[in-house]
């Protein structure tokens, strides 16, 4: 059998890494739990969205007329505020009647995108104006700069338009950000939070290895079973 120093030895390591580990084990738990609890749609907020039926334009204009004022590389149609517009090269918007590029879209229309998709029992408090956000900021990595439309709702609502393209992008509210900061607890990627390779997570993740593995070790030589079995 193991010697008693060894056993010792053994047996402080464990404590002392199940001490050090143990807060990230709850928080693996923790939000293990609410993945598996929670409706993914429901954290998406679609319970806050309606259903966006296409809408049919007319007297568009020729692809020709606008490929002769663009080196186009991409295009796509959208409705913005009843209006049709080019997006072309995910770079310019142009209203697909009148030829006329816009730079950004107004405060009104952004509301109305907003009404497009948000239910309408849900009423607007007030609209912010974005150019730029923040590591940890719910909108990052999204279309600069933005709207952000406020609800009077208990889960704090947020509905964010692009200001450039006229897009629907993003809604945001309070189970949605609980679920970030455990997603981000649970990847230990503090920064993008979707890095499954970061250093912090594979040194927790092998001190975690160890500290099993010492827990059976412990079991082997301190089980009186196994002392009888050797012994035989």
């Amino acid at each position: 059998m193991v010697k008693r120093k060894t056993a010792i030895v053994i047996r402080k390591a464990h404590r002392y890494l199940g001490i050090f580990l143990g807060i990230q084990f709850l928080m693996w738990t923790i939000s293990g739990l609410y993945f598996s609890w929670t409706d993914i749609d429901e954290i998406h907020g679609d319970q806050f969205k309606k259903e966006v039926k296409p809408t049919v334009h007319n007297d568009l204009s020729r692809l020709d007329v606008v490929s002769s004022k663009f080196d186009i590389s991409s295009l796509e149609l959208r409705t913005i505020a009843s209006e049709p517009y080019y997006w072309i090269n995910d770079s310019v918007l142009v209203h697909a009647q009148s030829g006329a590029v816009k730079s950004k879209i107004s405060e009104e229309e952004a509301l109305t995108v907003a009404s497009e998709y948000i239910l309408e029992d849900l009423q607007v408090l007030y609209v912010d104006y974005i150019t730029e956000v923040g590591k940890h900021h719910e909108y990052r990595g999204r279309a600069l700069p933005a709207y952000v439309i406020n609800y009077d709702h208990p889960e704090n609502v947020k509905a964010y338009i692009s200001a450039t393209d006229g897009s629907f992008q993003r809604v945001r509210h309070q189970s949605w950000r609980w679920f970030d900061f455990l997603w981000m607890t649970h990847t230990m990627d503090y920064e993008g939070r979707d890095d499954f390779n970061t250093i912090v997570l594979r040194v927790f993740s092998l001190l975690g290895l160890i500290t099993v593995l010492s827990g059976f070790v412990l079991w082997y030589i301190s089980s009186p079973t196994l002392r009888k079995f050797f012994k035989r």
